[in-house]
């Protein structure tokens, strides 16, 4: 059995090379895309990830997750034994299958996405206390262009992005009822992301 165990760990694709540096950089890269909405931030690549797994959600995963950090997985991300193994193996993170209560949701195919009121929204005293989804995407420099208005962006920021769902900023407007508890969004598409926190009012480009 332990031989087993061994194998399979073996064959898990690794994590950061460097934990230290890298942790650090995905970390600066995540809180840049934060404090600058709609600016595409690079991460570090990494030596593999699992499954449908991109190398920026992979980083990130690394970087945010611990076991005080309970995980939701779409299906796509749940049925991926690899993903499942990869995130027990190197962050502890708990998978649970209540999305009410996740501090991070992890979404590899965004036309699956459930209602956003499924997810945690925070609470008055703690609305920090919501679910940050990781979504992944096609494109973050091509695609429809969004303007994005709000705290940390000098008037209009500009998005190009090829993004499922295709109504996922329509959706994001309940953050306007909710705040200050919401939904925080970050976006990646292989190892770019842009970060949608739930102060970003985002509309199609040329529309109000």
């Amino acid at each position: 059995m332990r031989g087993e165990i061994m194998t399979t760990i073996a064959e898990l694709p690794p994590g950061f090379a460097d934990k230290v540096l890298s942790a650090q950089s995905t970390f600066r890269s995540v809180m840049d895309a934060m404090a600058r909405p709609g600016s595409v931030q690079r991460i570090v690549p990494m030596a593999g990830t699992p499954g449908p797994m991109m190398r920026g959600a992979a980083a990130i995963a690394l970087t945010l997750f611990d076991h005080d950090t309970p995980l939701w997985l779409d299906a796509r991300m749940s049925e991926s034994s690899e993903v499942v193994k990869w995130l027990k193996f190197h962050t502890g993170a708990p998978v649970i299958q209540d999305s009410s209560i996740a501090s991070f949701a992890l979404i590899s195919d965004g036309a699956l996405l459930p209602a956003l009121e499924r997810f945690a929204l925070g609470t008055s005293e703690y609305p920090d206390r919501s679910t940050t989804l990781i979504l992944q995407v096609d494109s973050l420099d091509a695609g429809r262009g969004f303007e994005l208005r709000g705290p940390g962006i000098d008037g209009v920021a500009t998005l190009r992005a090829s993004i499922k769902p295709a109504d996922l900023f329509e959706r994001l407007r309940v953050n306007e009822a909710l705040f200050p508890r919401g939904i925080d969004v970050v976006l990646v598409a292989d190892d770019a992301v842009v970060a949608i926190p739930r102060t970003t009012r985002v509309a199609n480009k040329g529309s109000e």
